[in-house]
This record gives C-alpha cells, structure tokens and sequence, in this order.
C-alpha cells in the first residue's frame, strides 16, 4: 500500500514538472528585412552588456532591475571560457560562475539576452578569455584551424551547450540570439574557420539565430556570409544599414552589436571620462532610424582577481588594465544610476511602443565610511613560501601549470662583483632582491628590464618576485602571452642557472599563517585585520598611501590597487560584508610599513601619480 501510494506521489509529481515545461512560453525570433521579428512584429533591441564574473551574484537581480528602469529590453553578456574551464577538464559553473542562473534570472525579471560565447571575448579579461593552459600545448594556435585548439574549442563550446541551448527562446528560453567568434575580422579572416566556429556552435545545440560582430573596417573580413552582420563602434545610422545591406543581400535587421558610451583605463594614465551629451544625440538617432544596439558597457562592475587584461601592439608600451571596469558606464561601478543614465533614459522613453512606461529607478544603494581599519598580524612574503621546484633555467607559470599571481624565483651567485643583471624577458613586474633586501624594480610597461647591481663577497641570494599583470586580451600578440622569466636571467652577459621555483597564485588564503609584530622592511608582506560593520553597505578601501597589491575581504579577492593610478580604491560590494566581523588581508610589495586604511563612500578613480620608491 504504501509502495503504491509513493508510485502515485512520484507519477503526480512527474505530470506537474511535464505541464510546467509544456506551459512555458516559446517564442520565435527571426529576421526581417529591416528589424528583428519577436512573434512576427517588429522588435526593437534596446541591450545593455553585463558580465556576471563582474558582478557579486547576490546582485544580479538588482542591477538587471536598474537596466528595465533604464529603458533596456534585453541583456547582453559574454561567456568567459578561463572562468568555466580553469584547468583543462575541471568545469566550473557555480557561484559567480553560474551562467545559466544569470540567463534565468534575466528571464524572471522580463529581459531576453544576446549571448556571446565566441569563445574569444577581449573584454579588457585575461588573455581574452582564453584559458592559460592552452599555452601550455606545443603547436596549439587560437583562432585557427590548428587541431588542438579545435579540439579544446569544441570541448570547451559542448559544455556551454548543455548548460544555454535549453535556454534558447524557441524553447521556452529568453536567449534570442548567440554570437559565433568575436571581431574576427580584426584579427584575420579564414571564412573556413568561422565555418567551423558555426558548425559547433550547432552541434552544442544553438540551432536559433547566430550572427558575427565586428568593427566597421573589418567587417566583410570578419562576417561569414550567410549569418546576420553586426557592426561594432559604428552610430551614423545611414553608414550603418549601408555597410549591412552590403553584408547581407541588401538586407537588415541593423544592429550595433558594440555601441561605446565610454572606455576602459589602465594603470599609469588618466581616467577615461565622456560626458553624457556627446551620446544623447546619437543614440536618440539611432533608435529613431530603427537601429538596434547592444550598450557595451551598461554597467562594467569590477573586475576581480587577478582576471584583468593587457594592451601590447609590439611598437607602443604593455598597457595592464586596472581592476575597476566602472567604464564611466550608465550603471557605476557599484551599480548605481548615473546622470548619463538619467539622460538615456529620458532619450529611451521617446522610443517606447504606445502605452508602454519605464518603472521608477531604484535609490542608490547605502555606503558607509570605516574611519580605521589595523591590519594587527602580518607574515613576510619569504616566511610563507610553498615547496619550491627546481630547474636549470627559470620556468614559467605555465610550466608550472600557474594561472595568475606571483612566482618568486631563486638562484645562489657568487659574490664580490658588480655589473648588469638582466631579465630577458620579464613578464611582467619584478622585484629584485639581494640577501633578502630590495635592490630595484622592473616594469614591462615602461619597458625595464635591467639594472646595476653589487653583490657582497660569498654566496649571495638573487630573489625576483614577479608579478602576472594580466595577459594580452586583443591583437597579434595573443600567441605570445606566456608569463614569469620567460627566456632568461644573466649577470653581466652570462647566463644564470640553477633555480628554484616558488608559485604564489593566492588561490587559497586561509591556508596562510598570520603573526603578530612587525615586518622586514625590505620584503613584501602579507597583512590581515578584522573590522566591524555595525550597518551594511557599500565601501570604498582607500589605498592612496599603499604601494602596489592586492587585497581580500571575507575570502573575496577585490583585486589589485597600485599607487600609480587612476584607481585610489578598491570597491568592497555591500553582499560581500558581514554585520559585526569582517576579515580583510592585504598583500603589499612595495610599502610593508603600512597597517591602516580606510573606508570611505566615493570611489576614486582619477589620480595618477608617480611610483614613490
């Protein structure tokens, strides 16, 4: 009896999920001749890019909540493959990592999204999106037909599938439409390539509406005839349907994939600010022609870890990004409305369907000032090394199958001389140590890679930290992104051996060991203190007088900060803190006598200074 009512429990339970699935709405997206076609009527896509790894996702909801108040329709974001495969094989889509919970949530709060699984991003991220270890396979060339990024590619694209396609709208989803690669065009243009790309993008399932964005110089290298172009960076709406009916049989729909409200920073140069009026016109004019856009960004957030990129174009300076994305977006950093939210919003209402309204704009979210934080117990970066591995010639992170952080590198020498000590090459920050004291710092990005030094008589101890400050995320360079000594280290032309090998990703902070007293004022430390927060909200650590570092709250990194500039502060999210106790650790390479910050309610991110050491 009771094996027949569980039979009758189980059958009840499985004809309710079955009528949920056959409830849910399925829609159709098409293509018209001049717009997109949601249920056979025009639709005009208003889309505003988020990137959930850049977002806590406790605040998914809210800043889509922001992008409806806005007047956006649909949300744009790409899908970063070194987020979900960090290691090849180990998959990851929980936490901040769970797109497919990002895509439902949009769903929920009435948003259809454009989805942008390239599998190549850009996005101002590490290395583009690509994972480290695909460096680590001889021969592998992205963005090519060599087979063994056609086989990570595909691995990589039948995991993402499983995890979107269900969520197409022609079944029951809100992804209307999945971009294949992204600005190829700018980087070459192998048709039979992006023909593969199309292909396994179908076998993963996105059997809906694909399209090719790319900049309008580059457009006819990078779009693969047959898929709907999108052009990048591109406003006039004339020269738009102009450069698309050329690309597609003298058709639309027109559609501006990338629509450039402001621009990203990286360290050492000014903050890149445009005022809201230089963009008011345009975008009233582009919605007026019937245009679609895709706002990049909508809202930037931050970008966290060690996962920011690198511009190099061989004949200018290495150019790291910072760890604030704020883009001087819509949206700040920390998800408020700014005023060129309120005026594109304004612009937007005068473009809603009749009878339609936009819902009032959330208040901003709560900030609180922490007049002092001590940072009471401290560990010398050298007192905390793991195991060490050996080799004749330095290795690289990638030989140590390391993503990001800090390698410190080792070798005895003999003493009692002076010259030229030089790391070919650097990649991409190094700090130089002789018998545990600091003797100079190297920077790729103004291209330092040598200095004088004098060694003591006897054996002396050579220590290089060096620093990942990101991995070139656009251009020719892609291929040439491997991190650490990467050739090698000589002494007045004559080449240095036997090494030792200390890997720092800082991956594991509870792992470390913390003493109270004071540190060596020559090497870098690590700090931690406890705080209290008696009411929540957003904050702002201000490390103006800190050197260079990163910095951890509650087991979050928050990412780097650097005395250089732009960026002051490092934005500590509200659902990141706790009511009562919170721990935060902060490592410092540059100015280990520091112990105190604070919290403040404005971020700073405008103040370029010189390096004081």
């Amino acid at each position: 009896m009771v094996r027949i009512k569980k039979n009758v429990l189980l059958l009840g339970f499985l004809f309710l999920t079955a009528m949920g699935f056959a409830q849910k709405p399925r829609h159709t997206f098409n293509l018209g001749d001049s717009a997109f076609l949601l249920d056979g009527k025009p639709f005009l896509m208003i889309s505003g890019e988020l990137h959930y790894p850049r977002i806590p996702r406790e605040a998914w909801r809210a800043r889509m909540k922001m992008a409806k108040a806005m007047g956006i329709n649909t949300i744009g974001t790409y899908v970063f493959w070194n987020a979900h495969e960090p290691q090849k094989g180990k998959y990851d889509f929980s936490g901040n990592n769970d797109i497919a919970a990002f895509v439902k949530t949009a769903q929920e709060e009435g948003l259809w999204v454009v989805l942008r699984p390239s599998p190549y991003v850009c996005a101002e991220w590490e290395f583009g999106g690509y994972p480290y270890w695909l460096q680590i396979q001889k021969g592998l060339e992205v963005r090519s037909k060599e087979p063994q990024y056609l086989k990570a590619y595909r691995n990589y694209i039948l995991q993402i599938g499983k995890q979107l396609a269900p969520l197409q709208v022609h079944r029951g989803g809100n992804i209307l439409m999945v971009q294949i690669e992204n600005e190829y065009g700018s980087y070459g243009s192998d048709k039979e390539y992006l023909d593969i790309n199309r292909k396994m993008f179908i076998e993963a399932g996105f059997d809906g509406l694909l399209y090719t964005c790319d900049p309008a110089s580059d457009l006819v290298k990078g779009h693969l005839p047959g898929l709907m172009p999108a052009v990048n960076g591109l406003d006039k709406p004339a020269q738009v349907k102009k450069l698309i009916r050329d690309n597609h049989n003298g058709k639309g729909p027109f559609y501006i994939a990338e629509w450039y409200p402001a621009w990203f920073d990286w360290w050492g140069t000014p903050h890149h600010t445009v005022p809201a009026e230089q963009y008011v016109g345009r975008l009233d004019s582009v919605l007026g022609a019937g245009i679609s856009i895709n706002m990049y960004m909508f809202h930037g957030g931050t970008t966290r870890g060690f996962m920011n990129g690198a511009n190099y174009k061989g004949n200018t300076p290495y150019e790291p990004q910072i760890s604030s994305y704020d883009y001087d977006a819509p949206l700040d950093e920390a998800g408020n409305a700014t005023e060129k939210f309120m005026k594109f919003r304004q612009v937007i209402q005068k473009h809603l369907p009749a009878g339609q309204s936009l819902p009032e704009v959330p208040k901003a979210k709560p900030v609180i000032s922490i007049p002092s934080i001590q940072l009471t117990q401290a560990s010398n970066l050298f007192d905390v090394l793991p195991a060490a591995k050996v080799n004749a010639t330095p290795l690289t992170f990638e030989d140590l199958n390391q993503a990001y952080g800090f390698v410190l590198y080792r070798t005895s020498v003999e003493g009692g001389v002076s010259g030229l000590l030089k790391i070919k090459d650097l990649r991409d920050y190094g700090l130089v140590f002789i018998n545990g004291k600091r003797v100079g710092v190297l920077d790729r990005r103004l291209a330092q890679d040598s200095l004088n030094v004098t060694l003591p008589e006897g054996k002396v101890t050579l220590d290089i930290l060096v620093e990942n400050l990101g991995r070139i995320n656009f251009g020719p360079y892609l291929l040439q992104n491997k991190k650490g000594i990467t050739e090698k280290v000589m002494l007045n032309d004559k080449e240095l051996t036997g090494w030792q090998m200390f890997s720092l990703p800082f991956d594991h902070m509870n792992a470390l060991t913390f003493k109270n007293g004071k540190s060596a004022a020559d090497l870098p430390v690590l700090r931690k203190g406890i705080f209290e927060v008696k009411q929540k909200g957003d904050t702002y650590l201000d490390m103006s007088n800190w050197g260079k570092g990163v910095v951890w709250v509650n087991g979050h990194n928050l990412g780097r900060y650097w005395e250089i500039g732009p960026q002051q502060t490092v934005y500590v999210p509200v659902e990141w803190l706790k009511q009562g106790k919170n721990e935060i650790i902060v490592f410092e390479l540059l100015k280990p006598e520091q112990t105190e910050l604070k919290g403040i309610t404005k971020p700073i991110l405008d103040v370029v200074k010189k390096p004081n050491i």
